[in-house]
């Protein structure tokens, strides 16, 4: 199967997803993480254009250590809904990964840049299958997972994927963006590994195993398909 994982900036998916997409790479799948944004406004420090480079490079180490490819649709932070030039980017992207499954934000989601991919890969998962809108060739509608909010704030899940043997590598990949959590670590004293670790053990401890990534089904026809899509 091709997985494609579309988040907002670079680590969106370390924290929320990169197991799952670690054990899908394991089981022979081809899978691609597409940040939205570029992060370039993601430290009160670092200038944009500086941090910019820093985070596309980051994202890169990250997906090498489970050999996922990573792209970028290099928009900057802070998003606009409905932005039909963002959207046509994603319409790109989908056309380039013909994926069989998207995993990306929950449209309930804490920052309003996280909604908006959201909403634009809903929307774009729809232009992508029009025959003669764009250029590229025509997918499926495709089905959409929705992963974890931040610290699991107001979602329930309705899937699990057990990652207790990806652990360590999310952690490791989640690492590799040192511009966020080093900053972390030594100004909001907060480790940001161990906050998601926690999160992960206590999921794992929702569906009886050590650690565990949690997700919830995009329920819109024709996105329903009658199998577990998730590893």
């Amino acid at each position: 199967m091709n997985i494609l994982a579309i988040g907002c900036h670079p680590d969106d998916v370390e924290v929320a997803c990169a197991g799952t997409l670690a054990k899908y790479k394991k089981q022979g799948n081809n899978v691609i993480v597409c940040h939205m944004t570029n992060g370039n406004l993601g430290h009160s420090v670092i200038q944009p254009d500086e941090l910019r480079e820093i985070r596309i490079a980051e994202a890169k180490t990250a997906g090498n250590l489970a050999g996922i490819e990573v792209i970028t649709c290099d928009v900057g932070d802070l998003l606009v809904y409905d932005n039909k030039e963002q959207r046509d980017k994603l319409v790109e992207v989908i056309r380039y990964g013909k994926p069989n499954v998207i995993i990306t934000h929950s449209p309930i989601d804490y920052m309003p840049d996280h909604v908006a991919v959201s909403k634009l890969v809903f929307d774009a998962t729809f232009a992508a299958s029009v025959p003669h809108y764009g250029t590229g060739e025509v997918t499926n509608i495709t089905p959409i997972y929705y992963m974890d909010t931040l610290a699991g704030v107001n979602f329930m899940p309705t899937e699990y994927v057990d990652i207790s043997d990806e652990i360590d590598t999310k952690l490791q990949m989640l690492e590799c963006h040192e511009s966020q959590v080093k900053w972390m670590r030594d100004h909001d004293h907060i480790d940001f590994s161990e906050f998601v670790k926690t999160c992960a053990r206590f999921r794992g401890l929702q569906c009886g195993t050590q650690y565990a990534e949690a997700f919830t089904q995009c329920y819109a026809w024709p996105k329903i398909v009658a199998k577990r899509m998730l590893p």
